[in-house]
């Protein structure tokens, strides 16, 4: 069965022995159908919702940018950007290598930096510096770019809810198996059966437990620095 809205739905109705549905009636469901739709999609968010970091939700960004434009707002999917990332990218068009970015706090910005919102002299623009998270979701350059420059960084977005019968979740298909789990916690509650309820929500759970397990829970190590003579 096909990786994608449909097939995890039908997934559902398989475990119900349920009529499955097809591409021509999945898009006009009602009743229990629609919920099934809603149960799928609630499973998905609930695991998004668990860690700000899946990987599956990791983006690289690249933005141009605006000379005498020193902020801007964040994407709008746009869960946590990982300031330590930012970096302007190389190009032989505007004579730049690539420069990596160093993180500044907003209230150093605004001690010492500020002025450059006010100030309309483009002898002081260049290739920026520095990044700043504001408060707002947006993040400001230091010093004001005086070119064109292409900025790259990295984000995890919130995640999107599946809507065509074709779309594809963003989790790898390896792991269909909870997000059906947790559809099926949805569902029987719906259907007023607590204890199955109960038992596909522990599976669920330790589902989302084996996931952060694999791709969040690190070992930290020291490297040994020492020269070996």
């Amino acid at each position: 069965m096909a990786y994608d809205f449909i097939g995890l739905c039908n997934d559902v109705n398989k475990r119900l022995n349920e009529v499955a549905l097809t591409t021509t009636n999945f898009a006009t469901t009602e009743g229990y159908y629609s919920f099934v739709k809603d149960s799928v999609n609630a499973a998905i968010r609930h695991i998004n919702q668990e860690e700000f970091e899946w990987p599956w939700n990791h983006v690289e960004e690249e933005q141009t940018l605006t000379a005498g434009v020193s902020r801007y707002t964040y994407p709008s999917d746009a869960k946590t950007i990982n300031f330590n990332t930012f970096r302007i990218k190389r190009s032989a068009t505007l004579g730049n290598g690539t420069e990596r970015l160093k993180p500044l706090q907003y209230e150093e910005y605004l001690e010492k930096y500020i002025d450059q919102e006010y100030d309309t002299n483009t002898s002081n623009r260049g290739i920026p510096e520095y990044i700043v998270r504001t408060p707002s979701r947006e993040f400001i350059l230091v010093p004001e770019p005086d070119k064109a420059y292409e900025l790259v960084f990295e984000y995890y977005q919130l995640g999107y809810d599946m809507e065509l019968h074709n779309d594809i979740p963003a989790l790898p298909e390896p792991y269909r198996h909870i997000i059906v789990n947790g559809a099926m916690y949805y569902v029987y509650q719906f259907r007023s059966d607590t204890q199955m309820a109960q038992l596909s929500k522990e599976m669920f759970e330790q589902g989302v437990k084996y996931l952060r397990s694999q791709h969040i829970n690190r070992t930290e190590y020291i490297r040994d620095r020492r020269v070996h003579f």
